[in-house]
Formats: C-alpha cells, structure tokens, sequence
C-alpha cells in the first residue's frame, strides 16, 4: 500500500460518517475556550496533552467512520463506549481543565450566563446529588447496564434519537463521574477522608462491570441480534464478536478502576507529606 493510498484513506477515516453540528460545535467550542484560557492562565505540558487527547477521543469516536464501525459491530460498539465513557472522560477530568476553560470564558458570558447559573439554588442542588460519589457510582454503573439490555440495545441501535442520547449520556455521564472522582472540591470534601471515600467507589463499580462483561464473554448464544439484522462489517462470527465486546466491558473497563485509584493514591500521598488542602487537582502538573 503507498503512502497516497495510505493518506487517502485516513482522510476518508476521518470524515463524519453522520455529521452532527452539536458534537462539532461542542467539541470546537471547548477547544477553543481551552485554547483561550491556555493563552491567558497557562498550564503544565502534561496537563494540556491529556485534555487534547481526551476531547479528541470523544471526537473521534462520534464524529469519524468509526461511528460506522459501532453501528455495524458489537465489539466495536463496545470500544466506542469505552472510550466515551470510561477513558476520554478520564483524560479531561484527570487534567483538571476548570480553571482554564474558565480563563477562556468572555467576560459576558461568564457574568450573564455562568454567575446566574452558579447561584440557582435548584442546579446547585442537582449538581450536588449527582455528585455525591455513591449516587455518581451508581448511575456510572447503571447506564452501562442499562443499555446493555438486549431489548433496549436492540430499539437504542435501530432508532436515531435514542442512539444519540444513548452515546451523549454515556459521554456527560462519563464526564461527571471522573470530575467527581478527581475533583475534591466540592461542598463539605475538604478533608482528607474524602480520597478514602473516592477510592471505595472506584472499588465497588469495578465488580459490577466484571460481572456484566464475564456473562457477555461466556455467554453461549448471540445476545444481541440487532448486528445481524443489520449487517455485521467484520468477518467474524456472532459469538466471537460478542466475546471481544464482553471482554471490553470486563478487563479495560475494570482497570480504569485501578488507574484512577492509583491517581488518587498519589495525590494522597502527595498532600499527605506537604500537609495542605487539595487545591491543585493536576498529576503533579505546573498550574
């Protein structure tokens, strides 16, 4: 294969196969307050290449052919959500980007838009709830089930609407999770405890995504006929697809677990020894 050949085809790759103006716009818009913020508040190298990769991780995966891929694979389908969900959401929060996505806000849109949106009561109130790391935990853990329903997958796959709220929820979801795990500043979290607490959701959703992802590697018969119906891209068999997507939702999935728990490991550590509130939540980044 030359490399025209090589270079023609990445470009073709890299086309929307359903071009969406809300996943552009979302993701362009971040890229830009990122890189807006970056000029005015600066940040660690470390801390900008983690949340690039991560936005283009979401990008990719919606906006490309391999939304093509997912829709005719369920191995495939599975690699899109752990991306979505577990490791591009993982990337962005772990950067800690709020204060220069912050930098990068216009002022009238910070006061206008942002400050009376601060100050609701009521989303101040959802916000909190959904963060409280048990319920975060929990909602992590039950949207994968949830739409791992065969019978959900089956109508979330065939119809347009639901397979994009099925895709965003697994993104913002994603989203939330991993800011709450990494970001300790949130109301009545100053202390320390608070890791303790973070490092035993990490634990506890880890076996539920195991158990889920063991059943669909062993099951013996095809659990989701909605890729035969449509028409499976890959030359492999039902069962062999099914068990590489189990396999996806079991070892991977699981071990962001144990990646995110060592992440909080050693910030632990870290302010353990310098004795002070966890006010910089970067990896050791330069603010």
């Amino acid at each position: 294969m030359t490399l025209p050949t090589v270079l023609e085809e990445a470009v073709a790759f890299l086309q929307p196969y359903e071009f969406s103006p809300t996943v552009l716009l979302a993701c362009l818009g971040a890229a830009l307050l990122y890189q807006r913020g970056w000029r005015r508040a600066g940040g660690g190298f470390g801390q900008a290449l983690m949340f690039w990769i991560g936005l283009l991780g979401m990008y990719v995966m919606l906006q490309t052919q391999f939304e093509y891929y997912a829709q005719h694979s369920f191995f495939m389908h599975r690699l899109q959500h752990l991306v979505l969900h577990h490791v591009a959401p993982f990337l962005i929060a772990v950067s800690a980007p709020a204060a220069i996505l912050g930098a990068g806000l216009p002022e009238g849109i910070r006061r206008l838009v942002v400050a009376p949106l601060r100050r609701n009561q009521v989303l101040q109130w959802l916000y909190a709830a959904i963060q409280e790391p048990m319920v975060a935990g929990a909602i992590f853990v039950g949207l994968i089930y949830f739409w791992l329903i065969p019978s959900v997958h089956f109508y979330a796959m065939l119809n347009v609407p639901l397979y994009n709220t099925m895709n965003w929820g697994m993104a913002i979801d994603g989203l939330l999770f991993w800011w709450m795990i990494f970001n300790l500043r949130v109301p009545g979290s100053s202390d320390m405890r608070h890791y303790g607490y973070r490092l035993l959701v990490l634990f506890l959703v880890m076996f539920p995504q195991i158990a889920l992802g063991a059943f669909i590697a062993l099951s013996d018969h095809d659990l989701f006929g909605i890729y035969a119906a449509c028409g499976r891209i890959l030359p492999i068999t039902p069962l062999v697809d099914q068990a590489i997507g189990g396999l996806l939702t079991w070892v991977p999935a699981a071990m962001m677990s144990f990646v995110g728990g060592l992440v909080l490991i050693y910030r632990w550590n870290r302010q353990s020894r310098q004795g002070e509130n966890p006010v910089s939540p970067t990896l050791g980044c330069a603010r």
